[in-house]
């Protein structure tokens, strides 16, 4: 086995793959979020069926998203090789560890906090980039031929918030992720030693900002399509005034 494969298989090794590819999709987050933010336009999903059919179709973007398959890959295995590890190498209960004076919640439960995203990820990959790449939407229509063509992913989207358990699915698992994040973004950047003194309470303040930004903004979408949309995506009467002003500025 040469001095790679030992290193990277260590736990230290496993921690700064951990990292490394945490920070790496915390990239696609951001991205992932700004994209969707595209479902707020009153257009009937025209800009968030042209931005999808756009991420569908750039062949830069597809090869991308091999690296993010493999990222998710090796962040979910490594995390389960690091849990299984740690939990033999401790040989017993955290009752008798009194983990609750020795680590943050967080650290204890990244494992439920992370089973509970991984259920939610493999049901929202079925429901929407299943269906976008490999059919299963109907399509756009209409008079516009710049979108006659277009998968119509805007309606999957409203149609799967109108359902009250993927709503609630959706929201459980922007929290985990939000916990998730906190605790992942310091602890990647500390793995990598980058945890000077003078810097770490910025990074944990950053951390703390992106955590509840990102999950925050996830957890609005589908809140905001099932509390005050109808089955079209409009806003239903029952909307805020505040929601039907800015609806009338667009």
């Amino acid at each position: 086995m040469s001095w790679i494969t030992k290193t990277l298989t260590s736990s230290i090794g496993r921690k700064i793959i951990m990292s490394l590819t945490g920070l790496f999709l915390c990239t696609f987050l951001v991205v992932h979020l700004v994209g969707n933010l595209q479902l707020f336009k009153h257009d009937g999903g025209a800009a968030f069926n042209a931005y999808s059919h756009f991420m569908g179709t750039n062949p830069v973007i597809r090869t991308i998203e091999w690296g993010l398959v493999l990222g998710f890959g090796f962040h979910i295995y490594e995390a389960f090789a690091l849990t299984r590890r740690n939990k033999a190498a401790r040989g017993h209960g955290y009752a008798q560890w009194k983990a609750e004076q020795n680590s943050e919640w967080t650290s204890r439960n990244m494992g439920i906090l992370g089973s509970i995203i991984l259920i939610f990820l493999i049901v929202h990959l079925y429901n929407f980039f299943w269906r976008a790449r490999f059919g299963g939407l109907e399509k756009m229509g209409g008079d516009n031929p710049e979108y006659r063509d277009y998968d119509n992913l805007y309606m999957a989207v409203v149609s799967s918030f109108h359902i009250w358990w993927y709503v609630l699915l959706y929201v459980a698992a922007q929290i985990s992720l939000g916990y998730h994040l906190w605790h992942g973004f310091r602890s990647g950047f500390q793995t990598l030693g980058l945890n000077h003194r003078k810097y770490m309470p910025l990074i944990k303040y950053a951390g703390y900002i992106f955590a509840v930004v990102v999950s925050a903004g996830f957890a609005a979408m589908p809140l905001y399509f099932f509390l005050f949309t109808n089955d079209q995506g409009e806003l239903a009467s029952n909307a805020p005034a505040l929601l039907q002003s800015v609806a009338s500025a667009f």
